[in-house]
This record gives structure tokens, C-alpha cells and sequence, in this order.
């Protein structure tokens, strides 16, 4: 399935989820949007559609 994830083209296999997309990437503490909506942690293994634009940050701690 493609989807734009943080404003890029990406592909993923079928039926992946938010928590597959999360769990490939080397930081904890990231927060995800699909289509402009704060995707909640308890929600994570909800699927993704094909097309959606998946927005993630991570926290960074600076001074």
C-alpha cells in the first residue's frame, strides 16, 4: 500500500498498522497523525488505507 508519511511517498505491505509503521522507527516517545488526526496510543493497531498521509514526530529534549 502507498502512503505519505511526514510529506514523503512511502510504501508499506497491506493491511500494516500504525504500530507497524512505529515500530520500525529507532525512537520512542513519537506521536502520529493520519489524515490531520491525533492517532492515540490505544489505537495503534487500527490498519492503515491506502492514500493516507501519516504525519509522525518524535519529542526532543533541549535547552
Amino acid at each position: 500500500m502507498h502512503i505519505t508519511l511526514n510529506g514523503r511517498p512511502h510504501e508499506l505491505p497491506d493491511g500494516s498498522t500504525v504500530a507497524d509503521l512505529v515500530a520500525d522507527l529507532p525512537h520512542r516517545g513519537v506521536a502520529v497523525a493520519v489524515d490531520g488526526a491525533v492517532v492515540p496510543r490505544s489505537r495503534h493497531d487500527e490498519p492503515l488505507t491506502e492514500g493516507a498521509a501519516v504525519e509522525v514526530v518524535t519529542a526532543v529534549q533541549g535547552g
